[in-house]
């Protein structure tokens, strides 16, 4: 009897404070999520309104606090999104999901006190995804002394529909971007309640990877979204042409014309019978209608094209780390024009594409290697020129800009081509190589994969914490702003200077002369598939 007491005791000592629970009384409301000797975690913890019913494509509002203790030890339901496609890498079997989605996580050090702040935007191309997908766990990174949060958002068309009788209704006269906009409020929650999970809200860093980059980007230029946090960081971003809101620009069907124009293939006749619908079946109907849900360019939450905004320098005046994979489109080859018959052929279509500049195109991306040279000019023009756009315009603000490339493989991704892939950096930075979807190449369990994620781990930790990225042990990352300097990971971090001479201002060309047109869209049409480039215009090269 006494060993077995004994016995109880020890196992009560080692489980430490978890089945007791960790109680915090909010400003939003008291939630009771879970805790061991280092990490508390609160789940699904509700940031906005349902977006349900009439509130179906409203901009979020304000939740009441919540009377009586709410269990915050489950993640909420995922958005409304497609059924994950069983073959991808990416693919993960999916929670419940609902309209009432507007939900966040916390990982917060037990003993933070004003912690630094680092808010999780996922990707998922605005489509797909969720915060708590296990990839984005966030003790690793709380463990280094950080308050984590990731945040759901609408997605698709249940986020980011715009229709002229949505907007005719709204106050500001506009409508789209409900994702976004729910993105704000998440921010503004944060805003409002961080500091009683121990994080300082004076200290936030917004981070994202893919359509969470980009998302990351049109905070930096969203009016709504000025003040609510302190720095950036943005990993495989994509500062794509957006359809205007009414205006035909950059060769782009209006959004509110791509709106009615899905309502009547959906059937539905009036604003009311879209919003009688139900939602899934909405989800999965709009899949095969041609619809792609996007940002908006409404003149209100976006004033104007991102790479407008960050031309005239209107962005958020932050630091920025900022940075791209090596093997972007090797996950991604839907991204890939058809490719051409043989060399001739290829060669042909970039000259007629190109015209000037084809000669600079082919010396990077030649015809004797045209499925590489498909895959790193698609790579360049859509992830790399916007990295190095980023660091540059943050640079040319005076802040301080870090830019990136990751270039590392393992024995899975060599095997099945995928160097570098898309969104490969991820299980490094959050810690999380057991935790990746079923598909994705295993990561290997040895010493140097270990070293690499605690770099990683350390300097996005840093940077969130202080605006500079340091590791200790691991080469000084200088500013972007010291000869175009970045830092290099493949085996190990290596600091560069200049990365891929001339390819930044070659693309950067190209998209210059198609905005003074004025009628083409820039980036998505790249290589073989691009149209005609315009004539050299005023401040083009």
């Amino acid at each position: 009897m006494i060993r077995l007491q004994f016995a109880l005791m020890l196992a009560a000592l080692v489980a430490g404070p978890a089945a007791a629970g960790s109680v915090i009384d909010a400003p939003g409301g008291t939630v009771r999520g879970t805790e061991d000797r280092s990490v508390r975690v609160f789940r699904g913890i509700p940031f906005a309104q349902p977006p349900v019913g009439e509130r179906r494509w409203r901009p979020p509002a304000e939740l009441p606090r919540w009377e009586g203790v709410r269990e915050a030890t489950r993640s909420g339901p995922a958005c409304v999104q497609p059924k994950p496609r069983a073959a991808s890498i990416y693919a993960w079997k999916l929670p419940a999901m609902s309209e009432d989605c507007l939900s966040l996580n916390i990982w917060a050090p037990q003993a933070a006190d004003r912690a630094p702040v680092f808010v999780w935007i996922h990707g998922g191309a605005l489509t797909t995804g969720s915060a708590s997908e296990p990839i984005y766990d966030g003790t690793a990174l709380a463990k280094r002394g950080l308050v984590v949060v990731s945040i759901n958002y609408r997605l698709g068309v249940l986020g980011y529909l715009t229709h002229p009788a949505l907007s005719a209704e709204a106050p500001d006269g506009v409508s789209g971007n409900y994702g976004l906009l729910d993105q704000v409020a998440a921010l503004a929650w944060v805003r409002r309640n961080i500091s009683v999970f121990g994080g300082d809200p004076a200290n936030v860093t917004i981070a994202g990877e893919s359509a969470g980059a980009l998302s990351v980007m049109a905070l930096m230029a969203a009016p709504p979204a000025r003040g609510l946090f302190q720095k950036a960081i943005a990993q495989s971003a994509y500062m794509v042409s957006a359809p205007a809101l009414r205006e035909r620009q950059n060769g782009m069907v209006p959004a509110e014309e791509q709106g009615s124009d899905l309502a009547a293939k959906l059937g539905a006749a009036d604003l009311a019978a879209l919003r009688a619908m139900d939602a899934e079946a909405i989800v999965e109907k709009t899949a095969g209608t041609g619809y792609f849900p996007f940002i908006t360019i409404d003149g209100k939450t976006l004033p104007r094209q991102l790479v407008d905004t960050f031309d005239r320098s209107e962005q958020a005046p932050v630091p920025i780390l900022a940075g791209f994979n090596s093997g972007e489109i090797r996950s991604l080859r839907f991204l890939l024009p058809k490719p051409p018959a043989g060399e001739a052929a290829y060669e042909a279509a970039i000259r007629t594409g190109y015209g000037d500049l084809a000669d600079a195109f082919l010396a990077r991306y030649p015809a004797k290697t045209i499925e590489e040279s498909m895959l790193a000019a698609t790579r360049d023009a859509m992830y790399g020129w916007t990295a190095e756009r980023l660091v540059s315009n943050q640079a040319a603000l005076g802040q301080p800009a870090y830019f990136y490339l990751f270039d590392h493989g393992y024995p899975a991704t060599q095997e099945w081509d995928l160097h570098a892939f898309h969104a490969a950096e991820l299980p490094y930075i959050f810690d999380t190589a057991g935790k990746t979807p079923p598909l994705w190449p295993k990561i290997p369990s040895n010493l140097a994969e270990r070293r690499l994620t605690d770099a990683m781990g350390d300097y996005w930790a840093s940077f969130a914490a202080t605006g500079k990225p340091r590791a200790k042990g691991w080469p000084d990352w200088r500013p972007y702003s010291e000869d175009r300097s970045f830092l290099h990971f493949a085996d190990v971090p290596r600091a560069g200077k200049n990365l891929f001479p001339g390819v930044a201002a070659l693309h950067e060309a190209v998209v210059c002369r198609r905005r003074a047109a004025g009628d083409i869209a820039w980036n998505w049409n790249v290589g073989v598939a691009a149209p005609p480039l315009p004539p050299k215009a005023k401040g083009c090269q």
